[in-house]
């Protein structure tokens, strides 16, 4: 059976200051993956996140979610930014951030009641933070923020759900931790499409990988195509330190 296409993008082209940084990708993601963007510093990965959730207006081409534009499905799709573009000293508490995320589905004039806060509270004890919930933001680890970053995702209930470097500033508890729920959205039919900088990981980590560097090399399952050839075409000859790094 052909797999629905949950993510279309076509003929994408992102310059900053006429330079170019994502050149005519043309991308398909498939429903029910768990996907990596891989590729070396600069190649455009987390701009095309940012593209595909309308945050950066491309020079030329469309993206579309589920066959429609991403303004209307936007209530599909949940995101986990960088850490490093949060504001960590926001004065609010890990549940309070976490409830934010029920925000969406009830509309600009409701404000979260108890159903809200129950949800946000399960979503705190899957990736590990109830006992942090009254907890200061600027309080916690980075591995504990970025936790609580996913629980805010969870709690949206989205079919898809993009994230970039999720894994970066971790410690290897926390690591697994976000890969075991991660591997769950997938089993539940989610799609899951995360920037990913460890190449050692992909094979265990993923089932879809697409490797980019401002034009898109190649994407696919990576049985099927994460090998030596496209990493060399990504990173070049030296491609093997990027593994080690």
């Amino acid at each position: 059976m052909k797999q629905k296409i949950a993510i279309a993008v076509d003929d994408l082209t992102v310059a900053y200051n006429y330079k170019p940084v994502l050149w005519d990708i043309d991308l398909q993601i498939p429903e029910g993956v768990l996907m990596a963007i891989v590729g070396p510093n600069g190649a455009g990965k987390s701009t095309l996140l940012k593209s595909i959730l309308n945050i950066i207006k491309p020079l030329a081409g469309s993206v579309s979610v589920y066959g429609k534009s991403y303004k209307k499905q936007r209530s599909l799709v949940a995101y986990v930014p960088q850490k490093g573009s949060v504001d960590w000293d926001f004065p609010t508490t890990a549940l309070d951030v976490v409830m934010m995320g029920t925000y969406g589905a009830l509309g600009w004039m409701k404000r979260p009641g108890i159903n809200e806060k129950k949800q946000a509270l399960e979503a705190l004890e899957k990736v590990g933070m109830l006992p942090f919930q009254n907890r200061q933001i600027s309080q916690l680890s980075g591995g504990q923020q970025q936790r609580i970053f996913l629980a805010r995702a969870l709690v949206q209930n989205a079919a898809i759900y993009f994230m970039d470097e999720p894994f970066q500033g971790v410690d290897a508890t926390t690591e697994k931790a976000i890969i075991q729920i991660l591997k769950e959205l997938r089993k539940a039919g989610k799609t899951v499409v995360v920037v990913h900088h460890d190449l050692q990981t992909v094979p265990e980590y993923f089932d879809w990988v697409t490797f980019l560097n401002v034009k898109k090399i190649a994407t696919g399952p990576v049985a099927d195509i994460f090998n030596d050839d496209n990493l060399t075409k990504t990173y070049g000859i030296n491609y093997k330190t990027s593994i080690v790094q």
